[in-house]
């Protein structure tokens, strides 16, 4: 066994800070009885589970089963020695042996397995799940054989899931990677998990699920086995319809498999003749090609999302769009937004863009530094006043508003929200879809919320000049007002509005902070190389950082550990997994508020800003690149200056 202690091995690792360390240390002393480092330190968010056991496992620092069987009393040393050697003789797996000579009940079992993995035992018993049947489903069909598994419930970013004994830590890891989210295990009686099973209509191995939903094949290539990459004639293509049971299989799992890989749009590029079709996934903000399609389906499978959609199918000649509820179509419970396209040859392209719908992220996961945290989080906390977050399409901008709204979101606080279309959602507030087709714009629905005394206003995005007025004027009426914008930076959103038409004395006035930010794709967690710079590449950094302001950030040189990407099984082999934000903070303070009301240049605004503190968006990136997270050449990609 190792003689390092597990502290000083995670340290090692750098999976925590010694911060972490010591605070997880000191609240062990207040606990009775104290719990275990490992253990504590993934109950306070600092370390993930499926490292914990990875670390426990590799550098043999837990006991083997049959140690503490007999450390706390399980059974008698006699019959640990007759089921140790019946499983060695029969092959068999102890626990089962353990069973089947009564020397241990299933409970007393499900304690001692507890008991060995460090993992809090529950019974399952009139435990209420928060787990939406989409979801659950996926993770019962998920379960390897002789595992059983039960979601329990969801807490931020956290999924709580009730085993009858511990995953590999492997299959942890496809599992975290498969739902996006980091996975508490608890140990529960085998014969409860397979009750509470029960509660959902899919159980492992039977394929189907609920209300008629199709089945999921295994793979695109599996469907396919035995097709022609060709059809020999143009005509092939014409009698391919969209109720091809196979077509109908085929779109089921390109959609399956996207929410999985956790993409968030499907492009769908058919070609004239005997060309393939091409779909396409963007995934952290990358398109790659995810599956080549025979030619002969070239018609067919846009009226089948087309029908999916409830769209005309007739119509090829112009651009529909439309949405799908997927859960009646398969396991996952996701939403999805179809865009057709009418292109060359009386084809159609399709687009499907995939809905975050879930919980909204904790706001301390957003990536922000000490220094805009702190004061975003002040903005968010004034009684009145205009936030805005800004950005491109698909930046998180959404992600960060709901994050923010979360840690005002008390009963004594009224928020109302417009968005187009609802992706997040949280109990507590007053959501309205926007509908333009039928009048419910942005504008109207923020002059509506005025009539219905409103404490936070939330406005999915500000368009037009109409709606930037109205939240001007609803924050100078004692509303806190968070909206988005597509700008690129936090002083040019500024310019922009001014140019709109907004009047410059009452946008001074109401303006609390503009929040711009991008996401860059995140290194590997699990197979990323941390290395100390050489003094070239540090200069270099530095230099793109500007000297004299990382002079004044107290960065000190010999602290900086850069990571590279390296690839592995986990995020398939090319070093990067997720996305991080980076993010550049303009607060208002009165020195700005006066060039606001001189329509100043963007230039001048953002000189202002960087005196005050402000850290340009590239800046922001920079200093992720220093602690590891990312490499400079994803922020120099997603950024400008």
């Amino acid at each position: 066994m190792n003689d390092m202690k597990v502290g000083e091995i995670l340290l090692e690792q750098m999976l925590i800070t010694p911060e972490q360390l010591e605070e997880a240390l000191e609240r062990s002393k207040t606990l009775s009885p104290p719990p275990l480092l490992g253990t504590l330190l993934v109950r306070m968010g600092y370390l993930k589970e499926s490292d914990l056991q990875h670390l426990l496992d590799k550098y043999e620092k837990r006991k083997s089963f049959a140690e503490v069987l007999l450390a706390h009393n399980y059974l008698s040393k006699d019959d640990l020695d007759v089921a140790l050697e019946m499983s060695k003789s029969e092959l068999l797996p102890l626990d089962r042996v353990l069973l089947n000579l009564d020397f241990l009940t299933e409970e007393t079992l499900a304690k001692a397995i507890a008991t060995y993995v460090d993992r809090p035992f529950t019974h399952l018993d009139n435990l209420k799940s928060n787990i939406k049947p989409g979801l659950a489903n996926g993770i019962i069909s998920f379960v390897p054989a002789p595992h059983k598994m039960v979601p329990l419930s969801i807490d931020g970013r956290s999924i709580t899931i009730a085993m009858n004994r511990p995953l590999p830590h492997k299959e942890l890891l496809r599992l975290e990677d498969q739902i996006k989210l980091n996975v508490m295990t608890v140990i529960a009686i085998e014969s409860e998990i397979v009750a509470s099973q029960k509660r959902y209509s899919i159980l492992p191995g039977s394929g189907n699920v609920a209300g008629g939903a199709h089945e999921i094949p295994g793979s695109i290539m599996e469907m396919m086995a035995g097709e022609t990459d060709e059809p020999y004639f143009e005509e092939d293509a014409l009698k391919v319809t969209e109720k091809d049971s196979l077509l109908v299989k085929m779109v089921n799992k390109i959609i399956y498999d996207a929410f999985l890989r956790k993409a968030s749009d499907i492009h769908i590029e058919p070609y004239p003749g005997k060309k393939s079709i091409i779909v396409r996934m963007r995934v952290d903000g990358k398109c790659s090609v995810y599956q080549e399609l025979p030619s002969k389906y070239k018609y067919a499978i846009a009226s089948r999302i087309k029908i999916m959609a409830e769209l005309d199918i007739a119509e090829r000649r112009r651009p529909q769009d439309g949405k799908i509820d997927f859960k009646r179509f398969g396991p996952a419970d996701v939403e999805l937004r179809v865009a057709t396209m009418p292109t060359v040859g009386h084809l159609e392209d399709v687009v499907i863009r995939l809905l975050n719908v879930g919980e909204p992220m904790i706001f301390d996961q957003l990536g922000l530094t000490r220094r805009n945290r702190a004061a975003f989080n002040s903005a968010i906390k004034k009684p009145y006043g205009l936030i805005l977050v800004v950005g491109p399409t698909g930046s998180g901008k959404t992600t960060t508003l709901h994050s923010a709204i979360s840690v005002i979101n008390r009963p004594e606080v009224k928020i109302w929200t417009a968005e187009d279309p609802v992706e997040i959602t949280q109990e507590g507030l007053r959501q309205v879809q926007i509908n333009s087709k039928i009048g419910l714009t942005f504008a109207s629905a923020l002059r509506s919320f005025l009539r219905l005394d409103p404490d936070v206003i939330m406005v999915g995005e500000i368009r037009d000049l109409e709606t930037a007025s109205i939240a001007v004027e609803a924050s100078l009426t004692g509303h806190l007002v968070l909206s988005t914008l597509h700008t690129n930076s936090a002083p040019e959103t500024v310019t922009r509005l001014l140019e709109m038409g907004l009047d410059p004395f009452s946008f001074s006035d109401s303006l609390l902070c503009v929040l711009a930010q991008r996401l860059a794709a995140c290194l590997c967690d699990h197979c990323r190389e941390k290395y100390r710079p050489g003094d070239p590449e540090l200069d270099e950094l530095i230099d793109e950082y500007g000297a004299e302001a990382f002079a004044a950030s107290g960065i000190k040189r010999e602290g900086i550990i850069l990571a590279k990407p390296v690839g592995c099984d986990y995020c398939q082999g090319t070093g990067y997994r997720g996305r991080i934000g980076i993010h550049e903070l303009l607060e208002c303070s009165d020195e700005v508020k006066s060039l606001i009301r001189k329509k100043a240049e963007t230039d001048l605004i953002r000189e202002q800003a960087v005196q005050e503190g402000m850290t340009t968006l590239k800046q922001d990136g920079i200093l992720k690149v220093m602690h590891g997270l990312t490499e400079i050449h994803e922020i120099r990609r997603v950024s400008i200056r």
